[in-house]
């Protein structure tokens, strides 16, 4: 019976193991939003006035409401006139946190940048400042 007993727990080991084995080596991470930005001509104390002044705020009250984790405002040197000059990152929990996302930010919205028709004639009136190069929707894998 002992033995019996022994060769069971030895195969389940085994099993254990081989099951293990076959796991991802990672679990799907935080979703991070990020958008290039090129900033015109003598426009980039201006712009980084406007990320101060509602881009932060706006985004710090999101942290607060928990509908996203972070957000952080890079710089870099660009390599030629087409590359960006600033960066802007929003990270997300998950995927999931990105469905309905207009029903969890639309107030918080409109507290600093007014309703939808001033959110859209601000974002035309930043062009002046900047041209939106693109976007790019990234996931962090995190290793086990």
């Amino acid at each position: 019976m002992k033995t019996h007993l022994l060769l069971a727990a030895t195969a389940l080991a085994f099993c254990a193991q081989a099951s293990a084995d076959n796991a991802r080596a990672y679990k799907e991470g935080p979703v991070t939003v990020v958008t290039y930005i090129k900033t015109k001509p003598g426009q980039f104390d201006n712009y980084m006035k406007w990320l101060d002044t509602t881009f932060k705020p706006e985004n710090d009250e999101f942290v607060k409401a928990k509908v996203i984790l972070g957000y952080k405002v890079y710089t870099q040197m660009s390599r030629d006139p087409h590359d960006p000059d600033v960066i802007l990152t929003i990270t997300y929990a998950n995927m999931g946190a990105l469905d309905n996302l207009d029903e969890k930010t639309d107030a918080i919205s409109e507290k600093f940048e007014g309703n939808l028709d001033k959110q859209n004639q601000g974002f035309a009136d930043r062009g002046s400042m900047r041209e939106v190069i693109g976007d790019k929707l990234i996931r962090e894998m995190i290793l086990k």
